[in-house]
């Protein structure tokens, strides 16, 4: 779609946005998500591809490309998602690189309607005990 018509894909997501809708770019660094994207359309944050993510334990320059990413986005008013999160090694690395949010199966695997709204009301309450009994920080994962 954004390729066989930009200025469509452009008009869209700018009336989505309009309407209070957040606009996210999935899976960047990989496939039809370039920096040019970044540059042209109007979307509110990048998803930041599993393929980056999974491998910056061991591999340096995987994690200087996912420190980097998380830079360019924040100095372009972009949030950033990490995408593949399993474990929390990895958890430690992008807090500290300033990433705003993760998803993977270190948070869940893939549940039905059902489980989402019994894992949710879970957490709510694990949150609000946490709150309650110590010093609570909002966080993300």
């Amino acid at each position: 779609f954004l390729l066989e018509d930009p200025g469509l894909a452009v008009a869209i997501l700018g009336r989505l946005r309009s309407i209070g809708l957040r606009v996210s770019l999935d899976n960047f660094g990989t496939g039809q998500s370039s920096l040019k994207n970044l540059r042209d359309l109007p979307i509110d944050e990048l998803k930041l591809d599993r393929s980056f993510i999974t491998p910056m334990r061991d591999n340096p320059m995987a994690a200087a490309l996912v420190s980097s990413t998380i830079d360019l986005a924040h100095s372009s008013g972009l949030r950033i998602v990490a995408e593949g999160v399993e474990d929390s090694a990895i958890v430690e690395a992008l807090t500290r690189y300033g990433c705003d949010e993760a998803q993977g199966y270190l948070m869940s695997h893939p549940v039905s309607p059902d489980e989402l709204s019994n894992w949710l009301t879970g957490r709510r309450r694990a949150l609000q005990k946490s709150a309650s009994s110590s010093d609570f920080t909002d966080f993300h994962w």
